[in-house]
């Protein structure tokens, strides 16, 4: 009696979704292994212990083989030693570099430096992050920093490009490049309200207004940098608030467009010149790195609390912010309004996201 045996050998890398989170999560093959057991797989495949331990450590070492490669994920792409499939590759990829927001919000605005990552088990402590998970997110921020800095061209697409990150994930990685050039202050408790949500929106709208590619697309510098040319120029922009007569009919502008349209009319009126100091202000002390830092801590103290007190909803606050904008167009004296748009397009769209009412 013969019988027909059909065999098929392949070489497919297999992947275990759920170890692979546990392994980017920091835990070791026994913690693993713990975890997976109360989890209820032992019940439900019918295994051993011992073949779950096997597993998981044959896991594990797969993937510390594959961790050289997602350092440089165009090289995982690219080898022929583990046969995966692309979509797997690309879930890999977007796995290894995925990160806590608790996380990048601690870290934002800090010198990726190694004096910060020996704060790591600080940050672990406070945003209940293994040390491990902590260490390999902190070096792929610092390694999408290094690859990037030198480069020129909008930041996003230079990360997607080089570490084919999706597209959100690559803006968010934009940020954080952007923060730590530009090292803004962000830790101060005033400030804690704002999430790395927050904050990413507001470094995307910066570079989105004020970068040389926010003028010209095709200009060969980084979006990781507001050019010095910008910042030097915005001291033009005092004019607004040091001639009286300039400051008077701006106010009379935004109050004649405003009346009957906003609930807060008369606090606006009131605070109207304080508001505008303010504003303006923040633009001066940008071109100086000692006060570059309080960029935030400016926005918040001297415009949207004064705005919070007087109980502007966000709705007031956006009317308020594009009259204020538009109206020096029709102010003879004042010739820098292109400059003075851009300018406040990045303000605007900052303290928009950051007012919470």
């Amino acid at each position: 009696m013969t019988s027909d045996l059909d065999i098929f050998v392949g070489n497919t890398t297999l992947i275990d979704e759920e170890v692979y989170q546990l392994w980017l999560d920091g835990y070791t093959v026994s913690e693993a292994v713990s975890r997976r057991l109360r989890g209820g797989l032992l019940e439900r495949s019918g295994t051993s212990v011992s073949v779950l331990q096997s597993d998981t450590r044959d896991h594990f070492r797969t993937f510390q083989m594959l961790e050289r490669l997602l350092h440089s994920p165009p090289r995982l792409c690219q080898q022929l030693l583990f046969q995966i499939p692309p979509p797997r590759q690309a879930a890999l990829i977007q796995g290894y570099y995925a990160f806590e927001p608790a996380l990048a919000r601690e870290l934002l605005g800090k010198k990726l430096s190694k004096g910060t990552k020996k704060e790591l088990d600080e940050v672990s402590a406070r945003t209940g992050l293994s040390l491990r998970a902590c260490r390999r997110q902190f070096d792929n921020f610092k390694r999408v920093f290094k690859a990037v800095e030198e480069l020129k061209g909008p930041l996003a697409e230079l990360i997607q490009q080089h570490f084919l990150l999706p597209p959100p994930l690559a803006r968010d990685y934009a940020a954080i490049v952007f923060f730590a050039n530009s090292r803004f202050e962000t830790g101060k408790r005033r400030l804690q309200f704002l999430s790395f949500g927050d904050l990413a929106a507001c470094a995307q709208h910066m570079m989105g207004h004020w970068t040389q590619g926010a003028m010209t697309p095709e200009a060969a510098e980084p979006d990781g940098d507001v050019p010095r040319s910008f910042l030097q120029d915005l001291k033009e922009l005092k004019v607004l608030v040091s001639d009286k007569d300039l400051l008077d009919q701006h106010k009379s502008l935004v109050c004649s467009a405003l009346r009957g349209k906003i609930s807060v009319y008369n606090e606006m009126e009131t605070n109207f010149k304080a508001l505008s100091r303010a504003l303006v202000n923040v633009g001066l002390k940008l071109p100086h790195p000692r006060d570059v830092r309080d960029f935030f801590v400016d926005l918040v103290e001297k415009v949207l609390d004064p705005c919070r007190s007087d109980h502007w909803s966000l709705g007031d606050l956006r009317l308020f912010l594009g009259s204020y904008t538009t109206a020096p167009r029709a102010l003879g004296g004042f010739r820098h309004q292109l400059l003075w748009e851009r300018y406040m397009a990045g303000i605007s769209a900052c303290l928009l996201r950051m007012y919470h009412e």
